[in-house]
């Protein structure tokens, strides 16, 4: 499998064609800062290289802001038709990969903003259903239990809130070895983010927190970024 087939579900977490730009007929993608995906040596991923039903995690667009990288295991819809809270409507491509399982998304659960940080995280997926999500294979945050389906596009499937995790969109790849990422699709929470943790990401990153991404972006276990996963 080449590079290129990784990546970044037209969710973010990542991976759809150039072409989604313009497919977006609300103007909900967003370009940034183009972006390697690296493991913890700096080497580029692969798909193959991704383990199913594993919590990982990278910050992109910005210093501060996390996002899932997961293969689900199993094939996502091709094409889901969402909207934003703000009742903005885009079209998320499905996954990526050989088996178009590879899917990522913004980890700040689009109710209250509940995000992994290094001390403890509220939001992960979860393989198996529980006694609060009897959905299995959903992101629950356990904040307020908003629950997503990541083979959906992050489509609300129970909870308070009320728009689809944001997603990302792959940048045009002119080399078939990289995997950029490129762009954010759906509702973006950042600004109300970083204001509503400013104190908490100013002690974690110092005054890095908003700065974009530089040119790769390291991909991790949320197991070794985490210290505790509440788990509901």
């Amino acid at each position: 499998m080449q590079r290129r087939d990784f990546i970044l579900g037209c969710a973010a977490g990542l991976g759809c064609s150039t072409d989604a730009l313009a497919q977006s007929p609300s103007g909900t993608a967003r370009p940034y800062r183009r972006a390697l995906l690296v493991d913890a040596r700096g080497e580029g991923l692969l798909a193959r290289e991704i383990a199913p039903r594993q919590n990982l995690l990278f910050h992109y667009p910005y210093v501060g802001t996390p996002a899932f990288l997961l293969n689900l295991g199993r094939p996502t819809a091709t094409s889901s038709a969402l909207s934003t809270a703000k009742r903005s409507r885009y079209q998320w491509r499905g996954g990526v990969g050989a088996a178009r399982s590879i899917v990522a998304f913004s980890a700040i659960c689009a109710h209250q903003m509940a995000y992994p940080t290094r001390d403890i995280s509220f939001i992960s997926f979860r393989e198996q259903a529980g006694p609060q999500h009897r959905r299995a294979e959903v992101i629950h945050c356990c904040a307020e239990h908003s629950q997503y389906d990541p083979a959906d596009g992050a489509r609300v499937v129970a909870g308070p809130a009320t728009q689809p995790l944001a997603a990302g969109v792959r940048a045009p790849d002119p080399a078939p070895a990289t995997l950029p990422a490129g762009a954010t699709q759906g509702g973006e929470l950042f600004d109300a983010f970083f204001a509503k943790y400013e104190v908490r990401l100013s002690l974690e990153y110092g005054a890095r927190a908003r700065d974009r991404v530089g040119e790769t972006c390291t991909v991790v276990p949320m197991d070794q970024y985490c210290r505790q996963q509440v788990r509901c």
